[in-house]
């Protein structure tokens, strides 16, 4: 009996399934997938990431299995937990597709009650690979390859089940540190095999100890990552360096990257050292940066009492690397070397390396941790999200902030993961911003769903956003908010740290008189009222532009004299709070020249010029010819010279503050710069000329000469600086019918004048 037409079929089509590859009805119809029978089967299909890519491996693992296929396929229909980590795995990881179909018995892996095994039960695994396949490494490193993928295999179907059927979720940290745990299984097996092939039958393995460092140190590992490591042996000779030459290249070649490019000299360095030329090494030529990347050092496999020693030898040094003559300057040099990596043309996409990236988090985690574990040992902590944890708990990061910046480390990481799970590729690259495909699975693979205003791409560009402008805004707040505390009110934040741990922290983020920087601080923030408030938002950001310029202690000094000049102007604080382009561009006037913070205080409307207007830092809106005339046009209003004089000082030097701060910003050319000074004085000069000349002419009377002022040396060329003299020559020639003695006496006079004028001491430059 045919349906009736209003009746839908219980099958799904394609359609809303969500397959669009044109094979899928055959592919469905190849599997028997199209019966009601499988309807609850295609719906956890079609929640897949990628629900086309893991139908299509499905149909290759069938082909492979071959008369095996119903055993899988009746696992399917029964086990909701095995559709959820296979549809899941297979739909975000083209890489362990592939793996399947190579090895497709190991979907066996994925039934059940499926756990992790512990890191005993990970090495003993690898172990027994070895001792089955025999130490031949031809033989026994394929067998482990194999084992390591299905162990991968395993991780990443628990990891991205979820994404399909409502399976547990696993932790952030229980990700990183099982790879890492897998890694040193891997590394562990790898060890012996390379022994077996170095060493003669029947000679003892040197005795060696290799550091994991890096992520893997940390046990924060990504799914695919260089295992950055050290080698640490009893002998630096021959055979144990053979050892550790051949452990790189068979895991190198059969599960990851291993680099020792982190030990003493770098790629340049011996590859294999003894303990007591490591600590030598630290000792009297390590830079900064090496001191850091001990943050995550951990003795991993080899020979453990080996690795202990070199651990307990160096961490020492560790803690008080802060108090190297370089860190401050290394730290910065390192900043900035971290941020020219990343080309410009993808530096919105890079998650690692961008602003608001990874890179920011660990770094500032890092920084911190130098900085005060000298004297707090619950700092010492390897992950980044432990280390996180530990600032919190000791004051030195606010616990909110903490809290933040962690789920905000964790979405990155977990977007991180599904990139490299994809291919098994190493990448911290976004999809192009115009690619909606990637994104959207990028989307579904991080379990993102519409939210009612934003379909699934929607949400997760919203969410990228938001999470690199936290990061950002966190980044400085990391840093400053607990120095804030530690002199001022604390609002809803713990307890501000110790002024001895506020010094300590200043004086590694540049400061060379932290306790003079505390006090201008607690000047700032305790202002009454509506400023304080002010500032306790606006300085965090403030101190971390200054701690980037020539003079940060100059530059706090500048900005407290600033702020205080201009406690009266609402604009002032209202300005560098709602426009940061405004406030960057101060911090690094201030922070750079002596010079400019003076001329600010007596000119402070130049502070609202830092801003952009349409067309472009409204700095460079003023034409230094209109400055001229307006200038002459204001004092020509003042009948008396001094009260002429002192508005051409004014209007001067407005015009010196507008300059100078364009120069120090980049905006100007030198010759424009010399221009613009140019311009200016001489139309200081004809303002005073006019001026005394109307003071000094009788009523009844014209003036008996005309006078000329001739610009000599750099004013004559037009390429005055700022603390240029202004040589002039004056020149009178007699009107028509004056007497010449009388008029050569009285433009005398005149000159005088503007020379004792324009000479008398003031706040202005001369």
């Amino acid at each position: 009996m045919a349906k009736p037409a209003t009746q839908r079929p219980r099958v799904p089509s394609v359609g809303r399934l969500g397959l669009v590859e044109p094979t899928a009805p055959a592919d469905l119809a190849r599997l028997g997938w199209d019966t009601d029978a499988h309807v609850e089967l295609l719906w956890s299909l079609s929640r897949a990431p990628d629900a086309d890519a893991a139908l299509q491996t499905i149909v290759r693992l069938a082909e492979a299995l071959d008369g095996d296929w119903h055993q899988l396929n009746t696992a399917l229909l029964k086990d909701r937990g095995l559709r959820g980590r296979l549809f899941a795995v297979l739909g975000s990881s083209l890489a362990l597709g592939d793996h399947l179909v190579a090895n497709p018995r190991s979907w066996h892996l994925l039934e059940g009650a499926v756990t992790l095994p512990n890191p005993a039960q990970l090495r003993r695994l690898f172990d027994e690979c070895v001792a089955d396949s025999g130490p031949s490494a031809a033989t026994v490193m394929p067998r482990l390859r194999t084992l390591y993928r299905d162990q991968l295999l395993i991780l990443a179907a628990l990891d991205v089940a979820p994404t399909v059927e409502n399976e547990p979720v696993l932790a952030f940290s229980t990700i990183g540190e099982h790879l890492a745990d897998m890694a040193d299984a891997a590394l562990d097996a790898t060890l012996k095999v390379a022994s077996a092939s170095v060493c003669k039958e029947g000679e003892a393995s040197p005795r060696i100890a290799v550091i994991a460092m890096g992520k893997c140190g940390a046990r924060e590992l990504n799914y695919v990552s260089d295992v950055d490591v050290i080698f640490v042996g009893e002998n630096a000779d021959p055979v144990t360096t053979r050892v550790a030459g051949e452990l790189m290249r068979l895991a190198s070649d059969t599960f990851f990257e291993v680099d020792a490019a982190l030990r003493p000299e770098g790629k340049q360095g011996a590859l294999v050292r003894t303990l007591d030329s490591h600590v030598a090494y630290y000792q009297r030529w390590a830079k900064t940066w090496e001191f850091q990347a001990l943050l995550k050092a951990r003795p991993a496999v080899g020979d453990r009492e080996l690795g202990e020693q070199y651990i307990a030898a160096l961490m020492p040094m560790v803690w008080t690397a802060c108090e190297r003559e370089d860190f401050v300057p290394e730290v910065q040099a390192m900043r900035r070397r971290v941020v020219a990596l990343v080309p410009a043309e993808v530096r919105d996409r890079e998650i690692k390396l961008g602003t608001g990236g990874l890179r920011d988090v660990e770094f500032a985690v890092q920084l911190l941790q130098l900085v005060h574990g000298r004297t707090d040992e619950s700092l010492h902590v390897a992950s980044t999200v432990d280390a996180l944890a530990a600032l919190s708990s000791g004051g030195y990061v606010g616990r909110d902030d903490a809290a933040n910046l962690t789920a905000s480390y964790e979405f990155l990481r977990l977007l991180e993961h599904r990139l490299q799970l994809q291919r098994l590729k190493r990448t911290h690259l976004l999809p192009a911003p115009d690619d909606d495909e990637a994104l959207r699975w990028l989307a579904r693979a991080a379990h993102m769903r519409p939210d009612g205003t934003h379909d699934t791409l929607g949400v997760l560009r919203e969410e990228l956003k938001r999470q690199h402008l936290r990061v950002s805004r966190l980044h400085a707040k990391l840093f400053y908010q607990p120095l804030l505390e530690s002199v001022g009110p604390s609002v809803g934040f713990a307890p501000g740290m110790t002024p001895a741990a506020a010094e300590r922290q200043l004086a590694a983020l540049g400061y060379e008189g932290p306790q003079s920087a505390l006090t201008h601080l607690g000047a700032l923030v305790n202002q009454s009222g509506r400023r304080g408030r002010v500032q306790s938002v606006l300085l965090p950001r403030l101190l971390d532009w200054l701690s980037d310029t020539p003079d940060p202690d100059s530059g706090l000094l500048a900005y407290r004299r600033v702020s205080d000049a201009l406690s009266e102007q609402r604009w002032y604080l209202a300005t560098l709070r709602d426009e940061s382009a405004v406030a960057k561009r101060l911090m690094r006037v201030l922070g750079t020249s002596a010079f400019v913070p003076e001329l600010l205080m007596r000119a402070p409307e130049v502070v609202q010029q830092y801003a952009d207007g349409p067309g472009g830092p409204k700095l460079l809106d003023v034409d230094p010819d209109a400055v001229a005339r307006a200038l002459i046009a204001s004092t020509a209003r003042h009948p008396d010279p001094v009260r002429a004089i002192a508005a051409a000082r004014t209007l001067r030097r407005r015009e010196l503050a507008r300059v100078a701060s364009a120069d120090l910003l980049g905006m100007l050319e030198v010759r424009d710069v010399c221009a613009a000074l140019t311009s200016v004085w001489v139309a200081v000069l004809q303002s005073a000329l006019e001026a005394v000349i109307r003071a000094n002419t009788p009523a009844d009377g014209g003036a008996p000469a005309r006078l000329a002022v001739i610009g000599m040396g750099r004013l004559g060329g037009g390429e005055l600086g700022y603390g240029s003299d202004a040589d002039v020559l004056f020149v009178c020639e007699p009107v028509e019918g004056a007497d010449e003695s009388r008029a050569v006496k009285w433009s005398g006079l005149i000159a005088e004048q503007v020379r004792t004028l324009l000479g008398t001491p003031s706040a202005d430059p001369p």
